[in-house]
């Protein structure tokens, strides 16, 4: 009789364990960050380390500088340059000045007299010379005078009409480019100079410093680590049989090591492609299988978690949240 009723008992139990709704799933994984990697622009040496490991920062603070005596110093040529540009545009887009114009036509005048003396000296010289007094090289002389001055008054003129007629519109576009160049090299200079200053692009924790003052980093060689968030996210791995119901959005328990109670979390991001699961994350039964990579975020507003702890998620994949 005793018999019968423990198999009653164990039975009802399988019945109630079958006929339960399954409540969550866990997987394993660590608390991770993003790790943002600054690096130098050059290889200025470093003059100044304004933060410590461990020490949390927010976007836009200064972490490192750079000495920018060079960088400066190339500023200042192209602002140079921009400054005689931008003079130069204004003295096209003003036109000739008075007095130059005053000065051409004064060199009109003196062109046209130096013609009309040249051109009476070469009828003198050609009765002088009909008398048999004046010699032929005589002659030659005045006529090559005469020439000349007809080609003075001929530039002369020319450069008088050019004046009149303005700035042409081909010399004012070659200008307005030279100023665009000028002023694209000022604003190139300017990056360089500000990029002598590594600030941090995101709120998050120092990491690791990988120079010390004086000493001098190859261009593009990191500097400074910093990891990125307020928190760290757990990054687990799902496996294939509950992949369909975990995605973006999805609320989950994250169990940390040395903590008492869960954390709230929210899925942030599950891979599309399946990779391995690595050895930590198996049980003996689950190797071999394949896995999903997940980031699950902390939503919980509390002091910042260490990287690197493991940690436990159970997914609310059946709570309807």
């Amino acid at each position: 009789m005793n018999k019968q009723v423990l198999i009653a008992v164990l039975a009802c139990a399988l019945l109630s364990a079958c006929g339960a709704p399954k409540q969550g799933a866990r997987v394993v994984g660590e608390l991770a960050s993003d790790r943002i990697e600054l690096s130098a622009e050059s290889n200025e040496p470093i003059v100044e380390i304004a933060v410590a490991e461990g020490q949390a920062v927010t976007v836009g603070q200064v972490l490192v500088r750079q000495d920018i005596t060079r960088a400066a110093e190339r500023l200042a040529q192209a602002e140079a340059v921009l400054a005689q540009q931008q003079a130069r545009l204004d003295e096209l887009v003003r036109g000739p000045r008075r007095e130059q114009i005053a000065a051409a036509r004064a060199s009109v005048e003196g062109a046209a007299q130096e013609l009309a003396f040249r051109d009476s000296e070469l009828v003198r010289v050609r009765e002088v010379h009909k008398r048999g007094l004046a010699s032929t090289e005589l002659l030659d002389a005045a006529k090559a005078s005469l020439d000349a001055a007809k080609a003075n008054d001929k530039v002369a003129r020319a450069r008088l009409e050019e004046l009149l007629a303005g700035t042409t519109v081909e010399e004012l576009r070659q200008a307005e480019q030279a100023v665009k160049q000028a002023a694209a090299l000022r604003d190139g200079a300017n990056i360089d100079l500000d990029r002598q200053t590594l600030r941090s692009p995101v709120d998050g924790i120092v990491d690791s410093r990988l120079f010390e003052i004086g000493e001098r980093p190859g261009s593009g060689q990191p500097v400074i680590i910093v990891l990125g968030g307020k928190q760290p996210y757990a990054r687990v791995y799902v496996p294939e049989d509950l992949r369909v119901r975990v995605s973006a959005g999805r609320r989950a328990l994250i169990y940390v090591d040395g903590l008492t109670a869960p954390v709230d979390g929210r899925v942030r991001w599950v891979s599309s492609e399946a990779a391995f699961t690595p050895y930590f994350a198996l049980t003996e039964r689950d190797r071999g299988r394949l896995s999903y990579v997940a980031k699950v975020d902390i939503s919980e507003d509390r002091e910042r978690l260490p990287d690197g702890v493991p940690v436990e998620v159970e997914f609310l994949v059946d709570s309807g949240s």
